[in-house]
């Protein structure tokens, strides 16, 4: 029975672990070096990459589906992001949403970005 326990525990654990790490905690920084990803908010839903919804408390992050919570400082964050001028200098572009439900990549080959 030892062995299997430890099986349990060790998924247990990774479980936790894997969800700290995929949870969409972002925190924007003042210099575009500080940052992981550079962002660009669009005018329109069919510009961007990503369809963002703000969410009020960080428990309700999802597993890199578009929905963020900003930190108050930059330890608490999974990712550093640095807002841009111009649509040219983003790596990343992003429309907010109203609702939770409409959140989420519409070009998922940028996933990469915020793992």
């Amino acid at each position: 029975m030892k062995p299997m326990r430890s099986v349990f525990v060790f998924i247990f654990f990774s479980c936790l672990l894997t969800n700290s790490v995929i949870a969409q905690k972002i925190f924007a920084v003042k210099y575009a070096s500080q940052s992981d990803v550079k962002v660009f908010v669009v005018k329109y839903e069919s510009q961007a990459d990503l369809l963002v919804y703000k969410v009020k408390y960080a428990s309700e992050t999802g597993n890199n589906q578009g929905k963020w919570f900003f930190t108050e400082y930059a330890s608490q964050a999974n990712k550093k992001i640095f807002w841009v001028d111009y649509e040219s200098q983003a790596q990343l572009k992003i429309y907010f949403v109203p609702y939770a439900s409409r959140a989420g990549w519409k070009k998922p080959e940028k996933k990469h970005l915020l793992y």
